[in-house]
């Protein structure tokens, strides 16, 4: 307990910083749009490592990165993105978007306030905790599903359909689309997973993103991959993977 706390405060800390050096070019300081809330996009997966936390803190960055308002919600007990944060932190990394720890399942009472102040939340969502999982998906717009390409990852999901089907029943206009992540770069593995999603009643992204060493090196220094090569192949994934975000926005 007393562990997640500093955490916590430590990421807390992290998100009010304005530290002045940079990896990479300084984000555009962000203009709140007033007239709505921000959109909220949990990224859930009942199985646990998917990449849900990498995915997440390279999409709140990638937004951060294009000027956008963006706060990150660790709703994931484990708190692994307040560990990223907190690595940040102690690297001297920039600000770029605040980080904070929300793992109750109130969750869905407490993002509008958070949405009024940010044009997007995105939350790290937890694994095999149906209660967070549910209020998160109450408090989203839009959830992203991320898979491996492995057979058992692909079976896995219907867990997660199933808990969006129900909770479309109290939000219509939820909007749910798969991921591929971590694709086994010159083989035919991420075809296959595509093929075998196109059964669920959700999309799958147009942008997959591959197993690259770059983003293992980029967590365990609380960095993003574009920091490190902004031209690289894993920087350009997830730019495509941010623009086909915002398309189903």
């Amino acid at each position: 307990m007393e562990d997640t706390r500093a955490r916590a405060a430590a990421a807390q800390k992290y998100s009010v910083a304005q530290n002045s050096s940079t990896h990479g070019p300084s984000p555009k300081k962000p203009e709140r749009c007033q007239d709505r809330p921000g959109r909220v996009i949990a990224l859930l997966n009942q199985k646990g490592g998917a990449g849900k936390t990498t995915l997440a803190t390279h999409l709140a960055g990638e937004l951060a990165m294009q000027g956008r308002a963006v706060t990150l919600l660790d709703a994931d007990p484990q708190g692994s993105a307040l560990d990223w944060a907190q690595r940040r932190l102690q690297s001297g990394g920039s600000h770029l978007y605040g980080v904070f720890g929300l793992a109750r399942d109130s969750l869905h009472h407490e993002v509008p306030a958070i949405a009024q102040q940010s044009e997007f939340v995105v939350i790290d969502g937890p694994p095999r905790v149906a209660a967070l999982a549910r209020s998160a998906l109450l408090a989203a717009d839009l959830v992203l599903i991320p898979v491996q390409p492995s057979a058992y990852d692909v079976w896995a999901t219907q867990e997660m359909v199933s808990l969006i089907t129900e909770a479309k029943v109290f939000r219509p206009q939820l909007r749910a689309a798969f991921v591929i992540n971590r694709r086994v770069v010159g083989t035919v593995i991420g075809r296959e997973a595509r093929a075998a999603l196109a059964d669920q009643p959700f999309p799958t992204l147009s942008a997959d993103i591959a197993q690259r060493i770059a983003f293992a090196d980029c967590v365990a220094a609380g960095k993003l991959v574009s920091e490190v090569s902004a031209k690289g192949a894993a920087a350009r994934e997830v730019a495509a993977m941010a623009q086909a975000v915002l398309e189903l926005l």
